[in-house]
């Protein structure tokens, strides 16, 4: 569904004056570079992040190149349900309204299967249960005054994926990258659900799913890179060979997050080939990504393994 280029980049970010942002992931990366450059705008961040002291790092090189910008700190570990409930009720007890939730951190293709403190498996608990847990316990302040956006990150990844629900978190047989697959097609059918849900209670916000194309962040390194051999050794230079900047992934998050023209239940990503790099524009994802079906087990699977339930009265 690639549509002519319209060589959007973030000088074209209206003013975001007023507004305020929770990121995910936003140390480095994609999530780094979203908060700069909405910082950039005038919008107020809040950089939620599961390593305090990486995050006020990030803070102090937003501050060092935007001066007059608003950004906090808040401590976030999505791999960890008691830590997400945590975040979500020290933000609701300010009181303030959010205009916009970027679930935007994870991990990638972990070489050994490992569990969240849940006893999920990592990369579906951290990328996916995570933030279906926060996006529902921060529901309250989305919903406050409205229009709110809530964008989640997928992957172009995802194609190829299986949810399977007889084996959904890999105790048999984990596979990395199938792995990995499986969380990002999670990503679409949670995010294209909630827009569902939120349209039909009226709610005043809408959700997105964009996706990076590929790009040179930490994620090869702590991820695929962990695991040793020829992998490790090959992928990372492979990637910052092939692979736009970190700064230019996040293009397709900050257009979905600002541009007045983004419709929710759509799809963003780069529009060069494969997606792999380039400009952002709507695109298509892979047909199972819409399954109503589908989707809708998963939301009941993820709300009985979460505990958390939405409720969509502002």
């Amino acid at each position: 569904m690639s549509q002519p280029t319209s060589r959007w980049t973030p000088a074209q970010i209206p003013p975001q004056n007023g507004k305020l942002a929770y990121i995910t992931g936003a140390n480095s990366g994609i999530g780094f570079h979203a908060a700069l450059e909405l910082a950039r705008a005038g919008c107020a961040v809040i950089l939620a992040c599961r390593d305090r002291g990486k995050a006020e790092a990030a803070r102090t090189r937003i501050l060092s190149d935007v001066p007059a910008a608003e950004v906090e700190v808040a401590q976030l570990d999505l791999a960890s349900l008691e830590s997400v409930h945590a975040a979500a009720e020290t933000f609701l007890a300010t009181g303030q309204r959010l205009d916009l939730l970027v679930n935007n951190a994870g991990v990638m293709a972990l070489p050994e299967r490992r569990t969240t403190r849940d006893g999920y498996e990592m990369q579906l608990g951290t990328n996916h249960f995570g933030h279906f847990a926060l996006t529902g316990l921060l529901l309250p302040a989305l919903l406050r005054k409205g229009p709110a956006r809530i964008l989640t990150v997928s992957s172009g990844a995802h194609r190829g994926a299986t949810m399977d629900f007889a084996d959904l978190e890999w105790e048999r047989g984990y596979k990395p990258w199938p792995a990995y697959r499986r969380s990002k097609l999670a990503n679409l059918l949670f995010g294209f659900e909630l827009e569902r849900r939120l349209k039909k209670a009226q709610a005043p916000a809408i959700s997105v799913v964009v996706h990076p194309g590929v790009s040179n962040t930490n994620l090869f390194a702590a991820g695929p890179g962990q695991g040793g051999g020829l992998q490790a050794k090959i992928i990372p230079p492979l990637i910052a060979l092939i692979a736009q900047s970190d700064a230019q992934g996040a293009w397709p998050t900050l257009y979905a997050a600002t541009m007045p023209q983004i419709h929710g239940g759509r799809y963003y990503g780069p529009d060069g080939w494969r997606e792999m790099r380039g400009y952002p524009v709507e695109v298509r994802a892979e047909a199972q990504a819409y399954d109503e079906e589908l989707a809708a087990k998963l939301w009941d699977v993820s709300e009985k393994l979460t505990g958390v339930r939405y409720t969509f009265a502002a």
